[in-house]
């Protein structure tokens, strides 16, 4: 799977320039202990996200007639690639679209379904893939459904409906309509969001923080009736920036805490100004964004005398500024297209730095951070692209560190105590050269180090004290660096793929690692 270092990578030559890089370089400091314990890590922190929007479900999940295509019309490359992520919980239909989403337009025989202006895009939704198809796509994909339901322009009653017909098993009028829609078993989705954004003006039935407060108390209270076992999502702030936050938390808390498990958290990056440094800088601003919400949670809490916890769904993140001009272009000069293709942000490799930082940022945050997922999976705003026209799928360079996080993330996070030199940007202050997570699963004796180089221009040499892993050896360094930051992947070309290194070694409990340069660090240990 990974590009290896040429034969010569171990030759005593090389070992000498080896040594030589080391002396050159910064260094750092890190102790790593089983003991230093943040939290199990809840596998749905590797979540996705499909949307009605763009080219994500037609012409990425979903193109009949394709040879790559199966007898259903879903695309099997791409169902591979996904199965490759091992993503365990997808949310659906949106994303803005589902304020406006009527879910009995999705269902039934495809030929008697309507085909509605959708506003959100202002795209044309032909409904030919729904609510049924997709559950079949995610046993497909190895997934469970996360569903969203419109609180928007609708409310409790389409909510239980919507529930009824997925979860209840038989003998009502909502669950015999999915019987006789073909699908004889509940979906049985257990996890819940209470609409989407709804602080946003750009919204459809935008609410105040006491509005969906109370909508959203009420509609959580139904739901729980029909089906108490499900987890439930409330709204929370659309970005750091919104002018409400964190009051929309502690407002909206205040009716939701006796009936939800989980807040929302959005949040998109871009490198607007094309300052690298400033921009691998935002993970700082995530790990603030997740202290005060976890901080606001905790307030909520003491005020009503509680005794749970209100966590985090971290259920929509990722790189997105590279479209942004051709998506305003479509939805203002060429609208009510059919899967248009919108929000197709390709990727750069400084874009996979910060994904690789962000998934650092959730898994620090483990102890709270119980879902997340990167919006969205399928060409838009995605880690796997597919071209107009049926070209084979391929992979953007932000799937990497997304797939080294999902396959070797899992077990136990340890907060590793580092001690790296620091650097100021243009709007941030304290960078840490280094940032890093270990994750150590007990059940397989492995321990991952996860670390990135976020300095420009040194290496840096880390010496990690792992006396506390007594047994432990080192499996792999897998590492993805480019000297050209803007270098994207294509479908014709695999520019920006891993690599695995010889820039680790153990001595006595003492392991010495060369982090390259602006790099993306995994670094494997066993038993």
């Amino acid at each position: 799977m990974y590009a290896g270092e040429t034969a010569s990578a171990a030759s005593p030559v090389c070992k000498i320039l080896y040594n030589r890089r080391l002396k050159m370089s910064k260094t750092a400091k890190m102790i790593i202990d089983k003991d230093f314990q943040i939290s199990k890590v809840d596998e749905r922190i590797y979540g996705s996200f499909i949307e009605h929007l763009g080219r994500a479900v037609y012409d990425g999940l979903y193109q009949p007639g394709n040879p790559l295509s199966d007898d259903d019309g879903f695309r099997k490359d791409v169902i591979d690639l996904v199965k490759e992520l091992d993503v365990p919980i997808i949310r659906y239909p949106g994303g803005n679209f589902v304020s406006n989403f009527f879910w009995e337009d999705s269902v039934g025989p495809v030929e008697e379904r309507p085909a509605r202006l959708e506003l959100a895009w202002r795209s044309l939704e032909e409904n030919k893939i729904g609510l049924n198809e997709f559950a079949k796509w995610t046993d497909k994909v190895n997934s469970n459904m996360m569903m969203a339901v419109n609180l928007g322009t609708r409310g409790i009653a389409d909510a239980c409906n919507l529930l009824e017909y997925c979860n209840h098993p038989g003998g009502t009028k909502y669950s015999d309509l999915r019987i006789k829609h073909g699908v004889k078993d509940p979906h049985n989705i257990k996890v819940w969001c209470l609409g989407n954004e709804m602080d946003g003006p750009w919204q459809l039935g935008h609410k105040t923080m006491e509005e969906y407060g109370r909508l959203a108390e009420e509609t959580a209270k139904a739901m729980k009736l029909i089906d108490p076992s499900i987890e439930l999502v409330s709204c929370g702030s659309s970005a750091l920036d919104m002018p409400t936050f964190p009051k929309w938390e502690s407002t909206t808390l205040e009716s939701t805490y006796d009936y939800v498990d989980y807040v929302s958290m959005h949040q998109y990056y871009g490198n607007r100004d094309n300052d690298t440094a400033d921009f691998l800088a935002c993970s700082d601003d995530m790990d603030e964004f997740i202290r005060t919400v976890v901080a606001t949670c905790d307030y909520v809490k003491a005020k009503k005398r509680g005794k749970k916890d209100i966590n985090i769904s971290f259920d929509e993140w990722n790189v997105w500024f590279h479209s942004n001009a051709a998506d305003d272009d479509i939805t203002q000069n060429h609208p009510w297209q059919v899967a248009p293709p919108m929000l197709e942000d390709i990727y750069t490799f400084e874009d996979a730095l910060l994904v690789g930082l962000m998934l650092i940022t959730l898994l620090k945050h483990a102890d709270r951070v119980k879902i997340a997922c990167m919006a969205q999976l399928v060409n838009v705003i995605a880690p796997i692209m597919t071209d107009q026209g049926g070209g084979a799928a391929w992979k953007q360079t932000i799937f990497y560190p997304f797939l080294h996080a999902s396959r070797y993330g899992r077990g136990v996070a340890l907060m590793p105590l580092v001690q790296t030199a620091k650097h100021d940007t243009a709007k941030h202050e304290n960078v840490t050269d280094v940032e890093s997570v270990a994750v150590y699963n007990e059940e397989k004796e492995e321990l991952t180090i996860f670390a990135v180089n976020r300095t420009l221009e040194d290496d840096i040499e880390l010496t990690t004290d792992l006396r506390g892993m007594e047994g432990f050896h080192l499996v792999e360094h897998i590492v993805m660096e480019e000297s050209d930051l803007k270098l994207v992947n294509s479908s014709y070309e695999e520019k920006v793929v891993p690599k695995t290194v010889n820039r680790s070694k153990m001595d006595g409990g003492i392991m010495t690692t060369l982090l390259g340069k602006a790099s993306w660090n995994v670094i494997r240990l066993s038993k």
